[in-house]
């Protein structure tokens, strides 16, 4: 079957695509550019350039495809970001999705697989973060996913759209050097940014309430996370009519401190960071249980830490060639 995956141009897009064309199924691509780069896809995956605010070409492209599920990554992502410009991110993230699933819904499409993020659950009071931990998210970012689970859900229920929303931690590494994290937002590419500028590294806050004081994050291989969204899209093919909320995580918590030291010795550099004000919108500590992914799907996470930065790492260098030099 032919999935559509939206944002598939992107950093994780571009994963989740060759993911799916690995497990057999077809794939296009629909995405706006404006941060995903047309080179990440295999030569011979269709990449429809468009808005998810257009709802005409979004049922074109459905109808045209014979597209029998979609894969909704399209989205802002920057925390810091939605708390300047929260109309940006409503507008984006959430009518972007309404006009999706009424195009999804108008062309009969059967199942829906929606990228969320751990953001919905704000700064939650337990050492594990399961999907019932109540969902109280710190920026605009983390409302309009949750506002989009709501909606994913609400029109699985009005339509019987099968659906499956996948609550997300800390992505990072990358399958091959050409698909890394080009961007900046990030804690790993952030920290190798500094590193090539011969700056120390920036740890945004050391007065948490954590062992070292600065905060915990679950971190989750690309290629983990992609393969989560194809047995997921698999789950809902096999058993149709399905609701599913799910995180993807690890459920192991590692600081900033202890990324920036993991850094440093794969790198070769060892530069102390330095401590500055707290960012808003970062909560101390959040670390998913897994479980409910493992049971209902069989999945778990096979890739460390190790493997992310090493993989990011090599990525980056393949653009900043200089950083290798040190």
């Amino acid at each position: 079957m032919t999935w559509l995956i939206t944002g598939g141009a992107g950093y994780i897009g571009a994963h989740v695509v060759r993911a799916l064309r690995a497990a057999g199924e077809g794939a296009v691509v629909y995405d706006d550019l404006s941060t995903g780069i047309a080179e990440r896809l295999p030569d011979d995956v269709p990449l429809v350039v468009g808005s998810t605010l257009d709802g005409r070409r979004l049922r074109e492209v459905l109808t045209r495809h014979t597209v029998a599920g979609v894969v909704h990554l399209a989205a802002k992502k920057q925390v810091g970001e939605s708390i300047d410009r929260p109309l940006l991110y409503y507008r984006e993230n959430v009518e972007g999705l309404r006009v999706l699933l009424e195009a999804v819904t108008e062309a009969r499409v059967p199942h829906f697989v929606f990228s969320s993020s751990a953001a919905v659950y704000g700064m939650p009071g337990t050492e594990l973060v399961t999907e019932e931990t109540p969902c109280a998210p710190m920026s605009p970012y983390g409302e309009t996913k949750l506002a989009g689970e709501w909606l994913v859900r609400a029109t699985g229920r009005a339509t019987g759209l099968s659906t499956a929303c996948l609550r997300y931690f800390n992505v990072a590494g990358a399958a091959r050097p050409e698909l890394a994290d080009v961007g900046v937002s990030n804690l790993i590419p952030m920290v190798f940014e500094k590193l090539t500028e011969n700056a120390p590294p920036r740890i945004f806050g050391d007065d948490y309430p954590t062992p070292d004081g600065t905060c915990v994050r679950d971190y989750i291989h690309v290629v983990d996370l992609a393969d989560a969204h194809v047995a997921a899209a698999r789950a809902l093919t096999a058993s149709p009519g399905r609701d599913l909320t799910l995180n993807v995580g690890r459920g192991e918590g590692v600081s900033v401190r202890e990324m920036i030291d993991h850094i440093n010795a794969v790198t070769g550099y060892a530069r102390p960071p330095l401590t500055t004000p707290r960012r808003p919108g970062d909560p101390a500590r959040v670390v998913a249980s897994a479980d409910r992914i493992a049971a209902e799907l069989g999945w778990k996470a096979r890739h460390d830490v190790q493997d992310m930065i090493t993989s990011a790492w090599e990525g980056w260098v393949r653009l900043h060639p200089e950083a290798a030099r040190v």
